[in-house]
């Protein structure tokens, strides 16, 4: 019991296991770093038909910039030519008499031209406002060199004066960015494809992932900069085919594996700094998820070792996954966020997460034949129940489609779910996302992350043609409206879409919305 220690978060007992601390801890990545000097100066202006509304377009080359004298008022976008993650420096020299008085100058971040151009104050959402990027900075002693401690993740930069004094103004020089990751992109195998857009998709993929690979795989590195299990199995997935960064892969499976709750639960995500923090928000598709991780892992890998140690808590998670059944054998539902699946705000998560439950009991049952555990048996036992109970309560023969909760919705994510879980014969399971494709429900997927998983079951079912069509509209879709790297949220219905609030707070590069590249390589599209 040396190597575990129990420690109270918010309302929850966490079982500390120091041991999977150390081998985390040990497996932590050496950063790699470049000097990215900006690209140009440009304008943001007002555009209907771009994304938000604003585009960007140049002023002038960069050099310019050293030319320029700033009084109070002045202000001035720079452009580092692609999404940057890193840390910024310049230096700034007073120009004509002595400097009397602090400069204030204001610092604005944007991974899009509308974070350039709209006003942060007008920020009314319901997380915090202090995700938006800005710094204010008052310098007393000029000339100055200006290194920014906080690390931001950006393509446009706004230096804006706020004040000076009457008697001097101000010339900015050398303003670089110092770029961090753990992906060498030199180890990326070259996508050749004739097509030139699944090139590009496949490109900005990458790019996507590099930028998320820190320390650990980050959901984001704007917001939240954190590590959760659900954009976790996707960035692994993209990695096996293009970083192989598989170290970092171990390294966050066994961070989350030092920090169960007392009932032997995996949080959604944890903090990293300034010490390993189990968050206290618990999703039952995420939970379930590290042991689909482990077994994606292991399967890349090999490393028996790993999932020798891990199949206790991996198998937990399952166990757990199944005491939420009711006695019909169905998932119990309830209007709380229990299960995350997808941010349609009117999507009832009952049928997809019964999805979940199978596609992983699935898995964890070949790792319990790899590992020789008496387990499997059992739990090939309840799938056999739970995918009967799923038939004969959620599958509706005269409409087609599986059905979920008590007002037997009928959604994108269910069948996209149930479809990957293989609970229907091949030839049926094609046939319900060809009839998925062609009455097209009203709920459907929001975000990168369930396109992600229509696109799967398509491929899986051999609808290849047609996941083929909707990679290229949905991800063509972004970098038409002027993505360099892959968002958190796109709804092509409905572009200022946000769950948040308001789309200056949205995640413009973004893990769960990387996987394209494993699409395209894994399945050879």
């Amino acid at each position: 019991m040396g190597d575990t220690i129990k420690m109270q978060a918010g309302q929850v007992e966490i079982v500390r296991n120091e041991a999977f601390v150390r081998k985390a801890e040990a497996l932590k990545p050496a950063l790699l770093e470049e000097a990215v000097k900006a690209a140009r100066v440009v304008e943001v202006v007002a555009d209907a038909e771009a994304m938000h509304g604003w585009r960007a377009r140049e002023a002038a080359p960069a050099e310019a910039l050293e030319a320029r004298e700033f009084k109070k008022g002045d202000a001035v976008v720079l452009d580092f030519g692609d999404h940057r993650v890193g840390y910024v420096s310049f230096d700034v020299r007073p120009v004509g008499s002595p400097p009397d008085a602090p400069l204030k100058l204001k610092l604005t971040f944007g991974e899009m031209p509308v974070e350039m151009a709209e006003p942060f104050s007008s920020y009314n959402g319901w997380i915090s406002s202090s995700w938006l990027q800005e710094e204010i900075l008052l310098v007393d002693v000029l000339p100055a060199r200006i290194s920014l401690p906080r690390r931001y993740s950006f393509r446009y930069l706004k230096l804006e004066v706020l004040d000076t004094s009457q008697k001097y103004r101000v010339a900015f020089e050398g303003v670089t960015v110092r770029t961090v990751t753990s992906g060498d992109v030199s180890a990326v195998a070259e996508l050749a494809h004739p097509d030139p857009v699944i090139r590009e998709i496949d490109r900005v993929s990458v790019k996507t992932l590099q930028d998320c690979m820190q320390d650990v795989f980050e959901d984001g590195p704007k917001r939240d900069r954190r590590l959760w299990l659900g954009d976790l199995r996707l960035q692994a997935l993209a990695n096996y085919e293009t970083f192989r960064g598989d170290d970092l892969v171990k390294r966050c499976l066994y961070l989350f594996a030092a920090v169960p709750d007392e009932l032997g639960r995996v949080t959604a995500n944890l903090f990293i700094e300034p010490d390993l923090i189990a968050d206290d928000t618990y999703l039952y598709d995420y939970s379930l998820f590290f042991a689909a991780t482990l077994h994606d892992y292991v399967e890349a890998t090999g490393d028996e070792e790993t999932l020798r140690e891990l199949w206790p808590l991996a198998r937990r998670q399952v166990e757990l996954g199944l005491e939420r059944l009711d006695e019909t054998g169905v998932l119990r539902d309830e209007e709380t966020w229990w299960a995350f699946i997808d941010w349609h705000q009117s999507l009832n998560k009952q049928a997809p997460a019964q999805g979940v439950l199978i596609y992983t009991l699935k898995r964890a049952i070949a790792m319990a034949e790899r590992v020789g555990c008496d387990s499997a048996t059992g739990l090939a036992a309840r799938l056999a129940e739970v995918e009967a109970a799923t038939l004969a309560r959620l599958w509706d023969a005269e409409l087609g489609f599986f059905v979920s909760g008590a007002d037997r919705q009928v959604s994108w994510a269910s069948q996209a779910w149930l479809a990957l879980a293989e609970v229907l014969p091949p030839e049926d399971n094609r046939a319900l996302m060809l009839r998925l494709l062609a009455e097209s429900p009203d709920i459907g997927p929001t975000t990168p992350y369930m396109y992600h998983h229509v696109v799967e079951a398509l491929l899986l079912t051999g609808c290849r043609d047609q996941a083929v069509a909707m990679l290229k509209q949905y991800w063509g879709g972004m970098l038409e409206d002027g993505a360099d790297t892959f968002w958190e949220l796109y709804d092509p219905q409905d572009k200022s879409f946000s769950p948040y609030g308001s789309h200056l707070i949205n995640s413009y590069c973004h893990a769960w919305s990387c996987t394209p590249t494993y699409l395209i390589r894994k399945f050879g599209l």
